[in-house]
């Protein structure tokens, strides 16, 4: 296995790039052919002149998860961590200030930088009731309507949400009136729910899952489901013996996700119980208890992905693949190579990918990107990034888009985003000089590969939403086959506009709440030479500040129907938390 070379980049290709203290030019370079960038400078008026990178700020963003933003999170997301762009609320239960980096609100602080690397072709094999669950101690070319599911009819009376209140999903008075003085050509709150009670510090509330006939949703201990329409109990909230740790983002093909849940209450307590749970009717099926890695690779922090039958679940070194269906173990992801190489992180969905970590510490120190069979975990290809960068999101898995940061000058990062191709080789890079801001959580052990929301790939096109410094943000969009900007268009508010994803031939972007307006819904055609957003929804301003007062946050576009949840639990006892709402015309 060879490294890349170690030499200057060659001009044409990206922004300027800013010398390093020793005169000329230093990483990243270009890398070898064949699967090097297409040369050509980049259009006037990106990036001339480069100002220095700036550092990160301390606090991630966070509406948007895999999926359907319901994903990391650390809030995301799909936003599923701390944000929207809001300063951090001083209250007990909100995470605490996430590590410098990846954790950071707008990871793209800093100037576009080159990945250097080389595709290698590997052949390697690496390895109401409420149910307790008993557990140890210790994603047609039509445009999007707002057309609603059919069962069950929502309540058509424009008045107060059915089915609200207490999060029992059985009716009652509304106390918050949350439709009150609801203007003309706005949404409604069709119900919502009240979150459980939580610990002094706070809890997490991680995920959100929509299928055709239920909302999903777990918070601290429990896993509840409401039907859809009018928010009815869908089935009996499944109480967990421990606080629930990870979950998978995504959903089967057949409406199933795994939890995580820990083994005890102690410090020494490990994220390794597993449950499969089925949406639409609440039953259980397998339990799996996570085994420990070789020394320093424990399940104390885990996170875990699907790819068609197989659930990866990855801890700090290592990862385990079990059939989703069965439990059963498949195959373990190792430590490989002379380096060596550690699996750090794994990202799902059409694919199996793992970034791997290796040579920590030594002259050789590098991450390497690989895609796995999901059966049998055999290595399909590998790309070795250079010394120094570190893979720290997959923003796609099908198409693969790669973040990869670098830190310079010891405290800025430059960054990267490059796209592959099917076989492992660098498709493009992206050469638009702007600062974006999806919302992206942060792990404490382990990497969280997918925990960013706000952000959205199709076949060709990346989406991405820019910081918002004074007034609206803009989403850019930004081709795949040669890394530069095709469109950009502004928030149509003066409030952040975030991707959420692509369908119909439209991408459908949230706007963020303001003071005095609710959020909005709206949907941009992705085609022809305009645009504009229109939309498709406008959220009650009289409920703008419970939009507004979720620390992370996770939001979906499903049928219709718009629903939003949180990701953080404060615990404060002193006012009735909302865990999530459904909004409808």
């Amino acid at each position: 296995m060879t490294q890349p070379p170690n030499q200057p980049p060659h001009g044409g290709f990206g922004a300027p790039q800013e010398p390093s203290p020793g005169g000329g030019f230093g990483a990243p370079q270009t890398p070898p052919p064949p699967q090097g960038p297409p040369s050509g400078a980049p259009q006037p008026g990106y990036g001339y002149p480069q100002q220095p990178p700036q550092q990160p700020g301390p606090y991630a963003s966070g509406p948007y998860n895999s999926g359907a933003y319901g994903q990391p999170q650390q809030q995301p997301g799909p936003y599923g961590q701390p944000g929207y762009g809001y300063p951090p609320p001083q209250f007990p239960g909100a995470p605490g200030t996430p590590p410098g980096g990846s954790g950071s609100r707008n990871p793209f602080r800093g100037k576009p930088a080159l990945v250097v690397g080389a595709a290698v072709a590997a052949l390697l094999v690496i390895g109401g009731t409420v149910w307790a669950v008993t557990g140890g101690d210790g994603k047609k070319d039509d445009k999007p309507v707002s057309k609603q599911t059919d069962d069950p009819k929502p309540d058509g009376s424009g008045g107060a949400p059915v089915n609200p209140g207490d999060g029992s999903g059985d009716g009652g008075e509304d106390p918050d009136n949350l439709n009150e003085g609801r203007q003309a050509g706005e949404s409604k709150v069709l119900w919502y729910k009240e979150a459980p009670d939580a610990p002094g510090s706070g809890a997490d509330a991680p995920g959100m899952w929509i299928t055709d006939k239920t909302a999903v949703k777990a918070a601290y201990k429990e896993l509840s489901a409401y039907h859809v329409g009018d928010g009815k109990p869908a089935w009996e909230t499944i109480a967990f013996p421990q606080k629930i740790c990870a979950v998978t983002h995504a959903k089967t093909s057949d409406d199933k996700i795994v939890i995580a849940y820990m083994s005890g209450s102690s410090d020494r307590a490990k994220c390794n119980q597993l449950q499969l749970v089925d949406l639409d009717t609440g039953e259980k099926g397998w339990t799996q208890e996570v085994a420990d890695g070789a020394l320093f690779d424990s399940a104390l922090s885990i996170e875990m992905s699907l790819t068609g039958n197989t659930l990866m679940v990855g801890r700090s070194q290592s990862g385990t693949a079990y059939d989703v269906r069965s439990g059963k173990k498949l195959f373990d992801a190792k430590k490989y190579g002379d380096a060596p190489c550690f699996p750090a992180a794994f990202a799902g969905g059409e694919r199996l990918i793992q970034v791997a970590s290796c040579g920590a510490g030594g002259n050789n120190e590098h991450d390497e990107v690989q895609e796995l069979d999901p059966a049998t975990g055999k290595v399909k290809w590998t790309y070795v990034y250079e010394k120094g960068w570190r893979i720290e999101r997959a923003y796609s898995v099908d198409p693969l888009v790669l973040y990869a940061t670098k830190e310079e000058d010891g405290d800025k990062k430059v960054w990267n985003i490059a796209a592959f191709t099917a076989g492992g080789k660098v498709r493009s890079q992206v050469s638009v000089d702007e600062d974006f801001a999806p919302g992206c959580g942060w792990a404490v052990l382990a990497r969280d590969l997918q925990g960013c929301e706000g952000v959205a790939v199709d076949e060709d096109t990346l989406y991405l939403p820019t910081e918002a410094t004074t007034g609206a943000n803009e989403i850019v969009a930004i081709s795949l086959a040669n890394g530069k900007e095709k469109w950009r268009e502004k928030s149509p508010a003066e409030d952040s506009m975030l991707p959420m994803k692509v369908e119909g031939g439209n991408l459908i972007a949230y706007v963020e709440p303001s003071y005095d307006s609710g959020g909005r819904v709206v949907s941009l055609p992705v085609g022809g030479s305009s645009h504009k957003p229109v939309e498709l929804m406008r959220n009650p301003q009289g409920v703008a500040d419970i939009e507004n007062s979720f620390y992370s946050k996770s939001v979906d576009w499903v049928g219709g129907r718009f629903y939003l949840s949180t990701t953080r639990l404060t615990g404060n006892d002193e006012s009735k938390e909302k865990l999530m709402l459904a909004y409808g015309k």
